[in-house]
């Protein structure tokens, strides 16, 4: 299989934006949320050195769902900061795999 087909066969658009459009659009919030919280007046990026207790704190938001809470004291979603996490975690397994 050449490049330009395995990247044909991943439906990255079909297969995940468009199934999942407002579900994706809360984790981003959640990244602008957390960027403007931690790298304040800086562009949009993923500050990797500054948290890597990813699965903990997964666990811990679904906790927190799961007992009721939706929002986090800065208004986002648990469950969106428990899958900006799981992402987190993944993009990292992903890149030690290589």
């Amino acid at each position: 299989m050449t490049e330009a087909e395995s990247r044909k066969a991943i439906p990255i658009y079909s297969g995940v934006l468009k199934y999942f459009p407002l579900a994706l659009k809360e984790v981003a919030k959640v990244s602008k949320v957390g960027n403007d919280q931690h790298n304040k007046g800086q562009e949009l990026h993923w500050s990797r050195e500054k948290s890597s207790d990813h699965l903990d704190a997964c666990v811990r938001h679904l906790i927190d769902h799961a007992s009721g809470e939706v929002l986090d004291e800065d208004g986002q979603r648990h469950l969106a900061k428990s899958c900006w996490r799981l992402l987190a975690q993944l993009q990292l397994d992903l890149e030690n795999e290589k």
